[in-house]
């Protein structure tokens, strides 16, 4: 049984009693030090990069490490995308935090955000068990080893790529993600997308000055236009299966309409309107297994009320009608 579980969305015709109830001005987020002199903005290093292998200190074994994770933060979506592709869920534990954060970060509030393997009230006390003098800002995903009682490793990308490698002998349906053959190609297409997709929506969105939110904002939809044009002729980035590079593009894209393009100002497109890639998003979303990990409503209430910089009404955008479930049509592509 998954140790996580997907809310309900609300009906679009009613008002949700999360968005009468809630008080914005609890919710803060500062840029902090990842806002620089000139106006953009500039992501934090993350800071345990530490690796599950046979011949370290963190050898793998089921049971032994546990996921912390929002369902709302793209990062630690993918690697609830993978966790449940590979088939991990009797291997690996997982908790949810809430997706709204105050001053104090991410939370365990209660109900369905819950720690049941230390009773944590805040994931900073992860952090802070690891490394007392941790001063950098609490992230998710977090790899957990239950164990030694401290943080494997708090980079997405690794945590991704560990659940599609060295804890494939644990997983009761395992896929390959990276591909041999395509190893070298899949790190340099991850890579540019990272810079001009991933990160860039928030690049855009933190930015505090025009000329770099416009910036920003052209280098995400020049690369968004590179991607829209490779998916012409292949059903996924590398052929006729997904790898790793489409799991990370996707959990951007399937915020982007509904978040980033209102939120962050990434106004240039919306993904309904390319003809390739908004397909291409619908056919990851209807891939088995996937649609489950997907929450619009903690999506929506994370973005919309926890940056009151942006957003100080603290109203929450409705969802657009555009809908994941329309069929792809896609399943052609690349097969003759």
């Amino acid at each position: 049984m998954s140790a996580w579980v997907t809310l309900t969305d609300v009906q679009r015709n009613e008002v949700p009693a999360w968005v009468e109830s809630r008080d914005v001005s609890s919710s803060t987020f500062s840029l902090g030090r990842e806002s620089a002199d000139d106006g953009s903005w500039r992501r934090q290093e993350s800071q345990f990069r530490r690796w599950v292998a046979s011949d370290s200190e963190f050898p793998p074994e089921a049971g032994r490490y546990h996921l912390y994770v929002s369902r709302a933060c793209p990062w630690a979506h993918r690697t609830i995308i993978a966790r449940a592709l590979m088939g991990l869920e009797d291997a690996i534990g997982l908790s949810s935090v809430d997706p709204i954060r105050d001053h104090r970060g991410w939370a365990f509030t209660g109900g369905e955000y819950v720690d049941p393997v230390n009773a944590f009230a805040f994931l900073s006390e992860a952090y802070h068990a690891t490394d007392p003098g941790y001063a950098a800002r609490v992230t998710v995903p977090v790899l957990w080893d239950r164990a030694s009682g401290v943080i494997v490793s708090n980079e997405s990308a690794d945590i991704l790529r560990m659940l599609g490698t060295v804890f494939v002998p644990f997983a009761s349906h395992p896929i390959e993600l990276v591909p041999d053959d395509l190893h070298r190609q899949i790190d340099e297409l991850n890579d540019r997308i990272y810079d001009n997709v991933n990160n860039a929506v928030y690049k855009a969105g933190f930015s505090r000055r025009q000329n770099v939110y416009e910036r920003e904002v052209r280098a995400l939809f020049g690369m968004l236009d590179k991607l829209d044009q490779r998916l012409a002729d292949r059903r996924f980035l590398f052929g006729p299966e997904p790898v790793e590079t489409d799991w990370r593009l996707f959990t951007t894209l399937v915020r982007f309409d509904a978040v980033y393009q209102i939120h962050f100002k990434c106004s240039l497109r919306k993904l309904i309107e390319y003809p390739n890639l908004w397909p291409y998003a619908r056919d990851l979303y209807q891939w088995p297994g996937v649609s489950e990990t997907v929450n619009f409503d903690e999506i929506r209430r994370h973005y919309f009320l926890t940056h009151p910089m942006i957003n100080p009404s603290g109203l929450v955008a409705m969802r657009p009608l555009a809908s994941f479930d329309e069929p792809a049509g896609r399943q052609a592509l690349g097969q003759t």
